[in-house]
């Protein structure tokens, strides 16, 4: 029996959960912030919550850190929720941090009140000099002395925007000697006059993430706060502050932990570093194929299930790690695979004439699946004619032992059809093949119960008539990266793929007009393929979005 994969964080709740927390006390959340699109390491963080919640019957929150006017839009919010909703998520509540920042504020002034902050009027450059090194102690702010009413009026001045932006930064009051740096006095507010995506110009002061996340928490009775690993320095400034919320005692106070963050081979998971992408044109959008946003990939025509069993795959273990993008790809193929109806496309084609065939002669072949996962062709009649196209590497001239493709006097199946025999060749000055020349034995067409239609051949091919093929952009992508690592690159566009995107002219089966944006198809012996979003029925365009396992042609496998 397989095992299950590691999930320590679910360990966790298991183990408050027989040491005094009540189911009913379950409550979770997911907390983006809404500066960019959301990516395959999102999703890890959304397995995660919303799967408890699931588990436990619990709520699930989704709680925008809208605290910094400067990067945050109502565009990056929508596409958020859009990505959760695609992934087969609904969370019970909305929230934003923006809904308790005069909650916020008031807990500051108490703070200020009570001693634990106070207002610092040095430039950033100087407080950051201050507070030494992992290896020296800090040094005092001369502006830490300054008393509770000076503070208080500043921070009131500060709310206000009547002080100059960048001026005055409001600071908790703990250890310039910590051992731990997060400790010696951090910022809990700072000035900006940018106007907000929610609250406009009311509020000229934002909280710092450390000081709104642990209070927003408080505030909606999160049970269990999880966060990626480079949040655990954190925890112990998450329960200062905690512990300084009026009437803290007694009231059970969330729980957090961390776990280490997402990392995939030939993959950046910044959201910095993808806006770079796009604003230097390497991309189009932060729902470009080729990105691993999670718009991206619905894009590229993966599917909520890939990635989430991909999730479960990698588990939720203590240590960071590297997941391969080989084995998303393999979730993307295993799922698609049950799924994607069958079509014949031919991406690069070569022309076929059936010399024996008539000229004004039609018909309509009945195409099988042969799928073992039974899943149909995408229509059971494709017309057929004299003039035909197969892949250019279906076809060798001068070909070896191991091709199973048509050649010079070798006999092919035609998928669905006849079995026919390459007689020659007409080529350009450049020697490049034009058309093939071939006959075909009328008495094996497939299914015909003739006992020719039942004679054995190497080879079967796919096609699509000349006559009734339909002309189609096909986008290729690659790994927009070639290095596996880009993401320890000091300069990580060196490693830019540029073969990332080829984009060619194909000809697909009449029937695949009829497709809407977003479908599947499997285009038989190439690959998967996703409608765009762009396509239009006379103007189809495909994005491939994973080829199909090793050995998939006719190259003999050893």
């Amino acid at each position: 029996m397989k095992k299950e994969p590691e999930n320590f964080i679910a360990n966790i709740v298991e183990e408050d959960l027989t040491e005094g927390y009540q189911i009913g006390e379950l409550k979770f959340r997911f907390p983006p912030e809404p500066n960019g699109y959301l990516h395959i390491g999102h999703a890890k963080s959304i397995f995660i919550n919303f799967s408890l919640g699931r588990k436990y019957n619990a709520p699930v929150f989704l709680r925008f850190d809208d605290t910094n006017p400067l990067r945050e839009e109502k565009e990056f919010v929508l596409s958020i929720e859009k990505d959760i909703n695609w992934l087969g998520f609904h969370w019970s509540k909305e929230t934003f941090a923006s809904d308790y920042f005069q909650q916020l504020y008031d807990w500051a002034v108490e703070l200020i009140k009570n001693g634990y902050a106070y207002v610092d009027s040095q430039p950033s450059a100087i407080m950051a000099e201050q507070k030494g090194s992992p290896i020296s102690p800090g040094i005092n702010s001369p502006f830490r002395t300054r008393t509770v009413q000076e503070n208080l009026e500043l921070f009131c001045k500060m709310k206000n925007g009547e002080v100059l932006e960048g001026s005055h930064v409001l600071r908790a009051k703990i250890n310039m000697a910590a051992e731990n740096m997060l400790m010696r006095d951090p910022v809990m507010y700072r000035m900006l006059k940018n106007n907000h995506h929610r609250t406009g110009s009311t509020w000229k002061i934002y909280p710092m993430y450390d000081w709104a996340h642990g209070q927003c928490d408080f505030i909606e009775k999160i049970s269990h706060s999880f966060a990626t690993l480079e949040f655990n320095p954190h925890r112990e400034l998450y329960n200062w502050f905690l512990d300084k919320i009026p009437g803290i005692e007694g009231v059970r106070k969330p729980k957090q932990r961390e776990f280490p963050r997402l990392n995939l081979s030939h993959t950046v998971l910044s959201k910095r570093k993808l806006a770079q992408l796009i604003e230097n044109g390497v991309v189009a959008s932060w729902d470009d194929p080729r990105m691993p946003t999670l718009s991206g990939m619905r894009r590229r025509g993966y599917t909520p299930a890939a990635i989430e069993n991909f999730i479960k795959e990698i588990g939720v273990t203590k240590r960071e790690g590297v997941a391969e993008i080989s084995l998303l790809e393999f979730f993307v193929r295993e799922d698609l695979n049950k799924i994607a109806p069958r079509v014949m496309a031919v991406l690069n084609p070569v022309k076929l004439v059936i010399t024996n065939y008539l000229v004004e002669k039609e018909e309509d072949l009945q195409i099988h699946s042969g799928s073992d996962t039974g899943v149909p062709f995408l229509t059971k009649k494709t017309p057929f004619s004299r003039e035909i196209y197969i892949e250019e590497k279906d076809f060798q001239e001068n070909s070896s032992g191991k091709f199973y493709g048509l050649a010079p006097g070798r006999e092919v199946r035609l998928k669905g059809g006849y079995i026919i025999r390459a007689e020659g060749v007409v080529k350009d000055s450049q020697d490049k093949i034009l058309e093939v020349y071939c006959t075909y034995d009328p008495l094996s067409r497939s299914g015909s119960g003739t006992p020719e239609s039942n004679r054995k051949v190497k080879g079967t091919l796919h096609w699509v008539s000349v006559k009734h093929a339909v002309p189609a952009e096909v986008r290729l992508y690659e790994h927009l990266f070639t290095s596996t690592s880009p993401y320890t690159d000091n300069d990580f566009t060196t490693s830019i793929n540029p073969e990332s995107l080829r984009v060619i002219n194909a000809f697909v089966e009449p029937a695949v007009r009829e497709v809407q944006s977003g479908e599947h198809l499997q285009f038989l012996r190439t690959g998967y393929f996703v409608v765009d979003k762009e396509s239009r029925r006379d103007n189809l365009i495909f994005n491939r979005t994973v080829s199909l396992r090793e050995g998939s042609g006719y190259q003999k496998k050893n």
